[in-house]
């Protein structure tokens, strides 16, 4: 027998609006068996890309660090049965069905126990489309209930914007450079189909659009335990000397098993060997001449030492020539040289470098509106032989609002830390940068995030940051981004 779950009554409550971009929804298809399983944590399922002259749809998965990006029809989207609620007794929610009844709900505010789609723009560039919008449409749906897509507003009223109980298709034209969340809401458990599909204009008049896309929801149990599989994430097309690479093995599903081997086999070898010391799910090292048409892959190995899941292998491409592709746009970073034995480089991963805060809450003293998250992870690789140090720091752009409206980047402070380095690297985090919500400048004038001293410095680190926003609480309801310009000397 299952056990019962028992769904929570549904809050209808007043908001803070405010907020630094948000995020929200969507999908992915179903044979569970050899598809990823979203059930928790941040996604944006329904991903507008324009690349090499059009329009496509993918899914930005942030369930795994660094993020990845997956094909829709490699995805499954779960509202696990923890999501079942009750409608409220209140008749702007009456569209749900009668009060009491049971829903299954991905709300539009994060729950760690529960998945948090969402869908974006923030990679289209502003100028290139009529009006810097594209259209994202529902164009069907397919499964055991109804589906309603609604935001909530500061008084906790609902705002629709996709809906099956009166008719598809339903159109929303999404700014670019756009996160929003939403509240997802099914009527019964199952599978569904959501068929979606962006469209735009460009400036020259040109018409785009990615055709219709399925994401398949899961509602509820999953039924048969899929087959673990093992991928490998995080390869660029290319590489230059110098610059760090970071592979990354993924299950399809979630494991406890966390024991990884790492393989390599360079051009001239006999067969793969183990890369000593490299246990983790991620394998971290520089970019060299040497290295250009090595193969590398990963195994994951049961409590036995029995491996349970094995990746296919990857080329590793290193070129002096051109450019090895566009890194992205959705966060600006530069990255200082000196002339000397080495390089000095500091990055982000292209497919991981927009930081998404909750929408804002009410401090407990009710004088200011708060909001908490962590930077992407920056990576700092030293590879000088003369060792003189270095020092990491960032500074961000005032925060601006697609409908209008700003504030400085004052208002956004920081807690740097340590997230790895090499050993005998020497690296500390920088101070903490508070808020300039009373006083101080916060991250706008620049702040240190990490630094090793000279004669020492030489090998690989990652930084981080806890971020925390305050502002105002007469600040304007809206979706705000700035620009976070990364520097190392």
């Amino acid at each position: 027998m299952k056990p019962r779950v028992r769904a929570r009554p549904l809050a209808v409550a007043a908001t803070a609006a405010a907020m630094l971009a948000g995020l929200a929804v969507f999908a992915t298809p179903a044979a569970a068996a050899d598809r990823a399983i979203l059930s928790r944590g941040h996604t944006d399922a329904v991903d507008v890309r324009y690349e090499n002259g059009g329009l496509s749809l993918k899914v930005n998965d942030d369930t795994v660090s660094p993020s990845v990006t997956r094909e829709p029809s490699d995805v499954i989207l779960q509202a696990s049965p923890a999501s079942a609620v009750e409608v409220p007794d209140h008749p702007d929610y009456r569209f749900l069905g009668p009060a009491g009844t049971t829903i299954w709900l991905l709300p539009q505010v994060q729950d760690p126990d529960l998945l948090w789609p969402g869908w974006n723009t923030t990679r289209l560039q502003r100028g290139v489309f009529r009006g810097d919008t594209v259209r994202l449409s529902l164009v069907d749906v397919e499964g055991p209930g109804d589906v309603w897509v609604f935001m909530s507003d500061a008084l906790g009223l609902p705002l629709h914007k996709f809906r099956t109980d009166d008719g598809l298709p339903d159109a929303l034209d999404v700014p670019v450079h756009t996160h929003a969340h939403a509240n997802w809401a099914f009527g019964a458990t199952g599978t569904y189909t959501l068929t979606f599909q962006a469209d735009a204009t460009l400036a020259d008049g040109t018409a785009l659009s990615s055709g219709p896309v399925d994401y398949t929801f899961v509602v509820g149990d999953l039924g048969a335990e899929p087959r673990l599989e093992l991928d490998i994430h995080g390869l660029a097309d290319a590489y230059r000397p110098g610059q760090q690479v970071e592979l990354v093995a993924l299950t399809n599903v979630e494991t406890e098993l966390d024991h990884f081997h790492w393989f390599s086999k360079c051009p001239g070898a006999a067969d793969f060997a183990v890369v000593p010391g490299e246990g983790a799910s991620s394998y971290r090292f520089t970019a060299t001449a040497e290295l250009d048409g090595c193969q590398y892959k990963a195994a994951l190995y049961d409590h036995d030492h029995k491996v349970v899941a094995a990746a296919d292998p990857v080329t590793l491409v290193v070129t002096d020539d051109g450019e090895p592709g566009d890194p992205g746009a959705s966060q600006s970073v530069v990255a200082t040289i000196r002339e000397t034995d080495g390089a000095l480089v500091v990055s982000v991963d292209p497919e991981d470098r927009t930081v998404v805060l909750p929408p804002m809450t009410v401090g407990a003293g009710g004088d200011r509106l708060e909001a908490a998250g962590a930077l992407r992870p920056v990576t700092v690789t030293d590879t000088r032989a003369s060792r003189p140090g270095w020092n990491a720091s960032g500074q961000v752009s005032d925060f601006v609002a697609e409908a209008g409206g700003s504030f400085g980047g004052r208002y956004l402070g920081w807690l740097p830390e340590v997230l790895s380095q090499a050993e005998g690297q020497g690296v500390v985090a920088g101070p903490a940068a508070p808020s300039g919500f009373t006083t101080g400048a916060g991250l706008a004038e620049g702040a240190v995030l990490g630094s090793a001293p000279a004669g020492s410095g030489r090998g690989t680190a990652k930084l981080g940051a806890r971020l925390r926003l305050e502002l105002p609480t007469e600040t304007p309801p809206g979706e705000y981004a700035a620009t976070l310009t990364l520097t190392a000397i």
